[in-house]
């Protein structure tokens, strides 16, 4: 199996990379600074707007996976949608299946209740991120002909909240995961764990899960 992740150098796409190939996983790592992507796999520099480097890129692979952060809220880099939507072209193109790293905030916050991102106590300053990742999984809900799958972690999930891998996880659909203690989180090893697990054994097509302790 090969696996190509774009997206590679990030927080969420390096913890995929690195379970990737702590598994014997053939995996290539797609960023614009490839001294960041983890060890272990094959390093490629590219932007994914380039539609010719995708489709060089991914030929031969089995799964594309879309890391790749939003340009919002600074307003810098590639809009996420267009990019997840030349992965798309590139995963129909190739018969690949796609893999993306989704948001928290398109969450049902309770069964028939508002989104996240529409609860009063969601952080005005991570909104324009939450939504830009909430028209990606829109977009995808649009698309017949590919095999995707799109992975919303729990809401407290990143870089700021790191945690320690526990080798466990829950999953759910549409609606936001909570502990006993009303908590929502995930280490960045253990969404990986759930991202490589879905890669290996499919369970989810065309549709979105979520994952949290």
């Amino acid at each position: 199996m090969t696996v190509v992740v774009f997206g590679a150098s990030g927080y969420a796409g390096g913890h995929i990379v690195n379970e990737l190939v702590s598994r014997g996983i053939d995996t290539v790592g797609v960023a614009r600074s490839v001294e960041k992507v983890p060890a272990g796999a094959t390093a490629v520099a590219g932007d994914v707007t380039d539609a010719a480097f995708v489709a060089r890129t991914v030929d031969g692979a089995d799964v594309i996976v879309s890391a790749l952060p939003t340009a919002a809220p600074s307003g810098d880099g590639a809009d996420l949608s267009a990019s997840v939507a030349a992965l798309v072209a590139a995963a129909r193109e190739s018969g690949a299946r796609l893999g993306v790293v989704g948001g928290a905030g398109s969450l049902l916050a309770a069964e028939g209740g508002p989104k996240l991102v529409d609860t009063p106590s969601f952080p005005d300053a991570v909104k324009p991120i939450a939504q830009e990742h909430d028209r990606v999984l829109d977009q995808l809900r649009t698309v017949a002909d590919v095999d995707w799958f799109y992975v919303s972690p729990a809401a407290s999930f990143g870089s700021f909240n790191p945690g320690e891998r526990r080798g466990t996880y829950r999953t759910s659909g549409d609606l936001l995961l909570t502990d006993a203690d009303g908590n929502s989180e995930i280490s960045g090893a253990d969404y990986a764990l759930a991202f490589a697990d879905e890669i290996e054994r499919p369970a989810h097509h065309r549709e979105r899960f979520s994952v949290a302790y």
